[in-house]
């Protein structure tokens, strides 16, 4: 069974980063394109980012393009999320999710979730 477990997340002040990790247990993630979503409370899961599963494409959502960095180690069988000049707006719980398909930030894409973890933006 595919299994993502994600980490990394925690309380930071407005303008500081945290770098997400998607850990995958059970499969290898070579062949997958991973997204990374978020729920905030009250909200819908949105999508983040995504990336191919070469390496090759990564897309972002608007409200984090030139702050979030998708990357991944393949030989690790982990993908990143790098989240730099962080605000109180990111707040949520994050989720990395993987499709055997292309990358897309359409939660609807994707049928293997990790539990989540939480990030906190606040002073």
């Amino acid at each position: 069974q595919l299994q993502l477990v994600e980490s990394g997340g925690g309380l930071v002040q407005p303008g500081g980063s945290l770098r997400l990790s998607c850990a995958a247990s059970g499969f290898t993630l070579d062949y997958y394109a991973i997204g990374w979503f978020r729920q905030a409370p009250g909200k819908e899961r949105e999508g983040v980012s995504c990336i191919s599963s070469s390496g090759g494409v990564t897309n972002y959502a608007d409200s984090v393009k030139g702050r979030f960095t998708i990357s991944r180690d393949n030989a690790k069988n982990t993908v990143y999320l790098q989240m730099n000049s962080l605000k109180p707006e990111d707040t949520a719980v994050y989720y990395c999710a993987a499709r055997g398909g292309y990358c897309s930030l359409s939660v609807d894409h994707f049928g293997s979730w990790g539990q989540g973890t939480q990030v906190t933006v606040s002073s």
